[in-house]
């Protein structure tokens, strides 16, 4: 039987392939390295080019070990795309050429093999590699440091990556992978190597979600193990051993029950550990704690000493970069890196608006920000509790005086703002006490007490906002306005941020009570408008939104606008359609002209028209960017389709004349079908606005409208794509409203989809619910004769879901449609009629009298029709509060 000969590199090809790794990573060569990189790739096409890079990596001794370090890491990136498709031959031979290198004596090589390893294993699973295991085994049980560490290396590498490839079952071999290794993995947690214990404890850690039964059963040895770790002198292995705590609490809080006492001993240790980062994951566990559900009264005892620890670390450390960043002037221009990402959320027709939570000023996750957020979690959870301990430190750190101490005021104001929303029972008695402190602190020389006095004033806001009713109350919110406003103007960029940021949640708290101080509010916002650099301005445009939401109409009248528009303007017309500084002005306008309503009629047509430009733009350069003359970018699609509903609602039906003029229409039609669902979202949102103020002009194409829409009912990603699918109903809805019988076609379709959404109501999000239950009411008020005949089929959810939506004129036509598939069908509800008994119950009142006749007639229909006690005994199945409800329709 012939033998294969192994394969053997050429000299040429092994010296020219060097040659040109050594170009790549040289910083002094002068060679192009983009053409490199391109005859690399050239080379990639040999079928044994792979086999050279696995030769240089594993025995290339005369060369550099950054030339053999290269080649791996080339040999890796190659193996991801190409590994599957080389001949066994090949891949053969660089797993065997990989074997003895899992010891070599330089630790880069052992590191590189050890990613290339797992890499193979990814691609082509342990049971094509049995020699691996067996390599891994001997070189753990070897006394060889190298070889335990390169092994060790290769093992932790593969269960981060893969861990769940070595808990299954392997052909050819007796027992899962994991319980070959878990013993030695344990073992090793003793080990006087510090890169043993950390590789070790790490890779177990790994396991802790996927709970293989291999580890179950030796929970008392590896809990033990973390124990004998808890005070190794590594700090990168105590925090291994604080992570493996949090994850168990939180994936198996009943393995650590019996050892709480201890672990919250062990946790106020490490939690002033002199590593931040230690100290950080230490931190973690406060949070993960309360989230595993586990008895608070446990750590109600250590609260006296958790608060004071928790203090402590929300003090400025002397390397925190905002420390540096805190002395920007806003004379510096922002880098570009400063600019972080923006996303707009689409318009969404419903009761749910997703919460901003944007208390935190800056996005940098550490130490101090997650004692703050822990004191947060802290306050909610035992509430005035905490304020015996927390109070004499905070007071005795804001009354640290002299330059030095200025980190320990701050902190003291930082524990104020996080503890405000779960201790305000124990705190509202000295709110005047507590504004009055801070106001001054707004004017402090350090700017980082400037900045945390705006936020944690802000935290207050909303109870500062319900004090205006008396005198004080109302001086007092007038100082935090003027002090807020005042900071708006700060020279310091983070001042700006904190200040505008605290000040458009005071308007959110505050609304209509603004518009006695609007144009002294104006004129500081347009004053920080002119003078802000790129990233606090987009802060001003939310402020100047958030303003135009809360005071509304009022905002309505010249003296305002004269102050407001021209600035806008004039940034309108100097920013080019494809800059994404446009993003947040447009959500601006969005606000602006909602709240002006038709005032905004003298500003709509260029905003209208540009819209248009811009989503048409976007169009094409989806298909040819090059012709668009833009990249696209869905975003600038989302911003305008959002800024013309603004419009649509704000102009009502004086938006006709500029969707007349325009091809609004079949732009928008090609919107609700994008593949991109925020883009439908915002165009359905659209399309229902327009459906109320201008119907005639979607005539033409009303059927299309209709099948696109409800086929985002009818999709087996519905959860994924719930907001589309609520705002396309909500369309329907309203364009059945108006287009009457014209709708028949598609009725039974659409009704079709909703019967199932609203029979799974558990598992779909409130708003959607809501719409469904309103369009199923619409379309059976617009065709009762197409629906009624199926009443009994949705009856009862559909009313469970009625009897929960607030009074509105949306619920009036609902409720229209239910009285006209009652008179076409009235045996139909006969089986669900205690449930529409409670759906009539849940008005608080009906407004329209034609209606509350209706409904005083369908009662007593049923009244009149159930005869021989029938009626009564539906009755007694009622609730007392909802029979009270129905004694007003004289039944």
């Amino acid at each position: 039987m012939a033998t294969s000969v192994a394969w053997q590199p050429q000299e040429q090809g092994f010296n020219e392939i060097c040659r040109l790794l050594e170009q790549q990573i040289s910083p002094s060569s002068t060679a192009d390295k983009s053409q490199i990189w391109q005859q690399l790739q050239q080379y990639s096409q040999f079928p044994d080019f792979n086999n050279y890079l696995a030769f240089i990596l594993a025995r290339a001794e005369g060369k550099s070990v950054e030339i053999r370090q290269a080649a791996g890491l080339l040999l890796k990136n190659n193996l991801r795309t190409a590994y599957k498709s080389m001949s066994p031959s090949n891949q053969q031979y660089i797993k065997s050429e990989l074997l003895p290198c899992l010891g070599a004596a330089d630790r880069h090589i052992r590191s590189t093999v050890g990613t290339i390893v797992s890499v193979v294993v990814q691609l082509g699973g342990i049971a094509g590699w049995l020699e691996l295991l067996q390599a891994l085994v001997t070189c753990l049980d070897s006394n060889d440091i190298n070889h335990m560490e390169g092994a060790m290396d290769a093992l932790s590498k593969i269960c981060e990556d893969i861990p769940q490839v070595l808990d299954s079952d392997v052909p050819g071999l007796a027992e899962c992978p994991i319980n070959i290794f878990l013993p030695r993995l344990l073992q090793f947690f003793q080990s006087p190597h510090t890169s043993l214990r950390k590789l070790s404890l790490g890779s177990v850690n790994q396991f802790i979600m996927l709970m293989p039964s291999a580890l179950f059963v030796s929970m008392d040895q590896y809990l033990q193990g973390l124990f004998l770790l808890s005070n190794d002198p590594s700090a990168e292995v105590r925090k291994l051993v604080c992570a493996a705590f949090n994850l168990l609490i939180e994936v198996r809080p009943s393995f650590l029950e019996p050892h709480l006492r201890n672990l919250f001993e062990y946790m106020l240790q490490v939690n002033k550990d002199t590593d931040d980062d230690v100290a950080l994951e230490a931190c973690e566990f406060w949070h993960s704690y309360f989230e595993a559900q586990l008895p608070h009264e446990n750590l109600k005892e250590f609260l006296p000493r958790l608060v004071p620890v928790l203090l402590s670390n929300m003090i400025y450390a002397d390397d925190d970069e905002s420390l540096v960043e805190a002395e920007e002037d806003e004379s510096l221009p922002d880098r570009d890196q400063d600019l972080k990402p923006r996303f707009h959320s689409s318009r969404l027709h419903g009761s749910e608006n997703p919460e901003d939570d944007d208390d935190d000023i800056v996005n940098v996750w550490n130490l101090r920000k997650c004692s703050a957020a822990a004191l947060d979690v802290l306050s909610n959870v035992f509430g005035d509790e905490i304020l015996p301990t927390l109070m004499p430190v905070i007071q005795a750190k804001l009354s640290a005086s002299g330059d030095e101490a200025w980190k320990d005021r701050e902190a003291a104001v930082l524990a104020l703002g996080a503890i405000a929303e779960g201790c305000i029972k124990g705190l509202y008695p000295h709110l005047s006490e507590i504004v009055a402190f801070l106001i001054p602190l707004l004017d402090d020389k350090f700017p980082l007490i400037r900045s945390i006095s705006c936020w944690t004033l802000s935290r207050f806001s909303k109870f500062i906002v319900q004090d205006i009713g008396h005198q004080n109350g109302r001086e007092q919110f007038e100082k935090v306005l003027m002090g807020l406003l005042k900071r708006i103007l700060d020279t310091n960029k983070r001042v700006q941020e904190a200040a505008c940021s605290a000040f458009a949640t005071l308007e959110e708290e505050a609304a209509e009570e603004l518009a006695p101080r609007l144009e002294i509010i104006l004129q500081h916002l347009m004053m920080a408008f002119g003078k802000y650099q790129r990233r606090n301005l987009r802060i001003v445009y939310d402020a100047i939104g958030t303003l135009a939401d809360a005071v509304g109409f009022e905002l309505n009248q010249p003296v305002y606008l004269d102050i407001l528009m021209p600035p806008l303007i004039a940034k309108w017309q100097q920013l080019p359609n494809s800059d994404k500084d446009l993003f947040p002005l447009l959500e601006c306008f969005t606000s602006i002209a909602q709240a002006l309503g038709a005032g905004f009629t003298q500003f709509a047509q260029p905003v209208f028209q540009r819209c248009i430009n811009i989503i048409q733009t976007q169009q094409l350069a989806k298909v040819d960017s090059v012709a668009a003359g833009a990249q696209y970018d869905k975003e600038f699609v989302v911003c305008c389709l959002d800024l013309l509903s603004g419009l649509a609602e704000g102009l009502g039906s004086g938006i006709e004349s500029l969707v007349a003029q325009s091809n609004l229409r079949d732009m928008l039609l090609q919107c609700c079908m994008d593949d991109a669902s925020d883009v439908r979202q915002s165009a359905f949102a659209l399309l229902g606005d327009l459906a109320r103020v201008c119907p005639v002009h979607l005539q033409a194409r009303l059927s299309d409208f209709l099948d696109i829409a409800a086929k985002q009912l009818n999709t087996p990603k519905l959860k994924e794509t719930v907001s589309v699918a609520n705002n396309a109903c909500w369309a329907i809805g309203e364009l059945a409203v108006k287009a009457r019988q014209e709708i028949s076609p598609i009725v039974m379709t659409v009704v079709l989809c909703l019967v199932p959404i609203l029979k799974h109501s558990e598992e779909l999000n409130k708003s959607l619910i809501e719409n469904s239950a309103i369009t199923l009411g619409r379309l059976a008020w617009v065709c009762p004769e197409l629906v009624s005949p199926h009443m009994e089929h949705f009856m009862q959810p559909w009313c469970i879901a009625l009897s929960m939506i607030r009074d509105d004129t949306e619920k009036e036509d609902a409720f229209r449609g239910l009285c006209a598939m009652v008179k076409a069908n009235p045996s139909g509800a006969l089986s669900s009629l205690v449930f529409m008994c409670r759906a009539i119950a849940s008005w608080h009142e009906i407004r329209s009298e034609e209606l509350h006749n209706e409904v005083c007639q369908v009662l007593h229909g049923y009244k009149q029709m159930l005869r021989n006690g029938a009626w009564d005994q539906c009755m007694s199945a009622l609730e007392p509060p909802v029979k009270d409800k129905l004694s007003k329709y004289q039944v």
